[in-house]
């Protein structure tokens, strides 16, 4: 296994090159299509509709995820599209039974090399693995059956036809769910700054060897688990925003590991972390905006495009609607939307339009304030600055506090009072960590030693 390589260098030093569709380190994959090397280019990703999932079933499963990218691929050809992604995200069952994930990539890849002789359409596949370690808690994180599944599901997708191999890994999870609905900032930076990144060492590693064996692409993770979540549970009113958008810098350090660990991108689209890692390393990024609405609302509709690669409409079921099946009708809509960056890009207006993405957003929610380009440009260099994963996330709530209230002290970002008391805690709460990651261990084992397993931590 490939030891973890630091990053201490930014990939871009300024944000004056830092546009859609280029990337320092462009990724090329089957069928000639290349992501980040000027073009942004859509990725589709879909699911099933409610339906059974059993062995009796499963022929009729098969059978619906020909036809999902039967009429995905058909839509490009319509709209003269020439090169996409297709992201096949397993659901738990088909990772649980690596057998019937790698059924399914091997169908849909036989039609999309279909389209591509018979009409020249270009495109590659992305297979997300489900992190199913995560069903029983606490979980096993380098043990047991579930582990053993997951990284065969990996062989098998890479040997059935998967282009890019991703999974959205929850390694931390455990922890940083319960601190995240107490407001525990020391639980979430043990969580995101100890677990969560000892687990993507070993998960990462594990994966970049296979995809190395299978001449595969290693792409990369999300903090969906981390991150996500208190999007949607600020979305409730579960938490406060202002705790949400923390948790957008705090993720990014754990999930640049993978990149560390071999991983060359296209990163995952529901990593809102994803462009500080693309500052950072250069690797080509799947973002997910607007058009991901079908799978949840967020305050980041216009921003998360700013420098995307690919553009994502996270994930869609398979149901009728008046334009078509869904995952054909989002293809359209993310075909358009790569369309215009890309006309803009051919006319010398990629920063423009860049920025009014940027503009448009940004002061609307503090969540959205992290995705400014400036902010995620100084989380990048504060990254690369910081010897260790423990001062590069601490360094990531820091600045995140300090962002905020400076929105708020030149009267640009509105927050109401609930929100300010709250930013006030959680920068107090910063102020009190422990000086060390040796001392903030020994908290958190006896605060949190029973919510997860630290042997299967490597602790």
């Amino acid at each position: 296994m490939a030891e973890r390589k630091l990053s201490r260098t930014l990939a871009y030093e300024s944000l004056d090159n830092l546009i859609f569709g280029v990337a320092r380190k462009p990724v090329t994959c089957n069928q000639g299509v290349v992501i980040g090397g000027g073009e942004v280019l859509p990725e589709v990703n879909f699911t099933l509709p409610p339906m059974p999932l059993r062995d009796e079933t499963l022929p009729d499963v098969r059978q619906r995820f020909k036809e999902i990218a039967t009429r995905i691929l058909q839509r490009a050809v319509h709209l003269g599209q020439e090169a996409l992604v297709l992201e096949f995200e397993q659901l738990y069952e088909m990772t649980k039974n690596p057998d019937w994930g790698a059924l399914i990539t091997n169908d849909i890849k036989k039609v999309m090399d279909e389209f591509n002789q018979r009409y020249g359409v270009k495109s590659a596949l992305r297979v997300t693995v489900a992190d199913i370690r995560d069903e029983e808690r606490p979980p096993k994180m380098r043990t047991g059956e579930p582990l053993a599944k997951m990284l065969r599901a990996f062989e098998l997708c890479a040997d059935a036809g998967a282009d890019i191999l991703s999974i959205e890994s929850t390694g931390g999870k455990e922890v940083s769910d319960h601190a995240l609905v107490e407001g525990d900032i020391e639980g979430l930076i043990f969580a995101m700054s100890v677990l969560a990144p000892r687990d993507m060492e070993f998960l990462w590693g594990n994966i970049v060897d296979i995809a190395n064996r299978y001449g595969v692409v290693a792409g990369g993770d999300t903090a969906c688990g981390f991150a996500n979540t208190a999007m949607q549970l600020a979305h409730q009113g579960l938490i406060p925003k202002v705790l949400a958008a923390l948790m957008r810098l705090v993720s990014a350090p754990r999930s640049l590991v993978a990149v560390e660990m071999g991983a060359i991108g296209p990163l995952k689209d529901c990593g809102y972390e994803n462009p500080i890692i693309k500052m950072v390393t250069g690797v080509p990024i799947s973002m997910e905006g607007k058009a991901s609405a079908c799978a949840h609302s967020s305050p980041l509709g216009n921003i998360a495009a700013a420098v995307c690669d690919l553009w994502s409409n996270e994930s869609v079921q398979d149901v009728r609607l008046l334009g078509g099946f869904a995952p054909e009708v989002f293809t359209e809509i993310l075909i358009y939307d790569c369309r215009l960056m890309n006309i803009a890009a051919k006319n010398g207006q990629a920063k423009c339009l860049r920025d009014l993405f940027v503009e448009s957003d940004r002061y609307r929610d503090p969540q959205a304030l992290m995705l400014d380009l400036t902010v995620m440009h100084e989380a990048a260099k504060r990254i690369v600055a910081a010897s260790d994963d423990y001062a590069r996330t601490v360094a990531m709530a820091n600045l995140a506090v300090e962002t905020i209230q400076g929105a708020v002290n030149e009267g640009k970002l509105s927050l109401p009072e609930r929100e300010q008391r709250w930013l006030s805690l959680i920068s107090e709460a910063l102020q009190d960590l422990p000086t060390s990651v040796d001392q903030l261990r020994e908290k958190a084992l006896a605060s949190w030693g029973s919510s997860f397993v630290p042997a299967e931590y490597g602790l």
